[in-house]
């Protein structure tokens, strides 16, 4: 399988990519729209796949941000998309473009992109995190991403925190939450060094190393790959971010965790593209 469009559905983005080999060739962004409801959604997503697929493309690989059935390729549940729930979307696309579809968690994706591709290939055992509008991780172990039931393994974003959950604040609602401007433009201004923005990024920080916290106490990984669109400026939290692991009561732990940043754009396409051809190996 060498011609296969990848897609990763984000909260305010959808990103996808027409992949030939391991290259993506030819790439696509839309607003997801997702406060207009799943059907404008939906439109957006097969006219992006419309636009990229050519005669030989043979498969479409598709990271959301939810649980997912992977067998069923039915989507539950997706917080940032206004009614979608319990989609059907690999019939709904297979129907529309007459190709195998494969439907996975988009940190799930990510976290697969990375070890074929990206960092991920220098640890057996390393969780990949997701920081946008929503957060999410993808956890691999033993040089295999985590198959469960449902796709919902590594949900951290979703974990009881303060008065919210973890998402709360350690997504991009965060920034405009508390200052009512996108992580973004706040970013511009801390680094013109505008002081209360650079205090809102050490706020930022601070939560972040709650979630680290939590990944190294229930899994130990060798190292916590983050990516998304918030990671651009994790030069701006990541002093914070060190300084509140201090505190951490296995400081070993510490010192062995690397916590890297991706270094690939759009991971997550060509994370789709991989799980595509991995699933369509197993069958054989």
């Amino acid at each position: 399988m060498k011609n296969i469009l990848g897609v990763d559905i984000g909260g305010t983005t959808i990103v996808a990519g027409r992949i030939e080999g391991d290259r993506i060739v030819e790439q696509l962004s839309a607003e997801t729209r997702a406060m207009e409801g799943g059907d404008v959604t939906l439109g957006v997503l097969k006219d992006v796949l419309r636009r990229l697929k050519t005669d030989k493309t043979e498969a479409i690989g598709v990271g959301v941000p939810s649980v997912v059935d992977r067998e069923k390729g039915i989507v539950y549940n997706v917080q940032n998309i206004k009614n979608w729930d319990e989609v059907h979307l690999k019939s709904l696309l297979e129907e529309e473009f007459g190709l195998p579809v494969y439907i996975d968690n988009d940190a799930n994706c990510f976290a697969y992109g990375e070890k074929i591709y990206g960092q991920g290939k220098a640890f057996e055992n390393f969780v990949g995190i997701t920081l946008g509008t929503g957060v999410g991780g993808g956890i691999v172990q033993r040089d295999q991403l985590l198959s469960d039931s449902n796709c919902g393994s590594g949900e951290f974003g979703e974990i009881p925190y303060i008065d919210s959950i973890l998402e709360e604040y350690c997504g991009s609602r965060f920034f405009t939450r508390t200052a009512n401007e996108t992580g973004y433009d706040i970013a511009l201004k801390a680094r013109e060094g505008d002081q209360s923005s650079i205090n809102l990024y050490n706020e930022y920080g601070k939560h972040i190393a709650v979630l680290v916290k939590i990944i190294l106490l229930v899994l130990d990984p060798q190292a916590i790959i983050f990516g998304g669109s918030i990671t651009r400026s994790f030069d701006l939290f990541k002093d914070s971010m060190y300084a509140n692991l201090k505190d951490f009561p296995y400081p070993k732990s510490i010192e062995k965790i690397q916590i890297l940043t991706s270094e690939l754009d759009n991971i997550g396409i060509l994370g789709a593209g991989a799980l595509c051809i991995t699933v369509e190996k197993n069958k054989s």
